[in-house]
């Protein structure tokens, strides 16, 4: 069983920061991409920003020069710095991951539950 526990959201002002973790714990071979998605009232899910097993980000224009994602692979987790916040960045956000448990199965993705962020005066 493979587990992601997101961490680190609640209630900023315009203007300011929140840093996100999200810890993978259970019986896990590998983890190759990680990633933050974010789902607004209403809106779709989309991308945030994603991280590679060797570092490689991608992010989604609404979010560069913001917000800053990295990983720890000893710990088997991952962050999101979020500077500079805008109330249109208000949403769930949840962590994703890219996981295999063993040698004799696929990679699947695992999801996260979700942390609330809102950014509001």
């Amino acid at each position: 069983q493979v587990q992601l526990v997101e961490s680190g959201g609640g209630l900023v002002q315009p203007g300011g920061s929140l840093r996100l973790s999200c810890a993978a714990s259970g019986s896990i071979f590998s983890i190759s991409a990680m990633g933050w998605y974010r789902q607004a009232p209403g809106k779709q899910r989309e991308l945030v920003a994603t991280i590679s097993s060797g570092g490689s980000r991608v992010y989604a224009d609404s979010v560069k020069g913001r917000f800053t994602i990295s990983r720890d692979n000893a710990k088997n987790t991952v962050y999101l710095q979020m500077n500079s916040l805008k109330p249109e960045d208000t949403a769930v956000y949840y962590c994703r991951g890219t996981i295999t448990i063993s040698t004799m199965m696929s990679a699947r993705l695992y999801w996260g539950q979700g942390t609330q962020v809102t950014v509001s005066s």
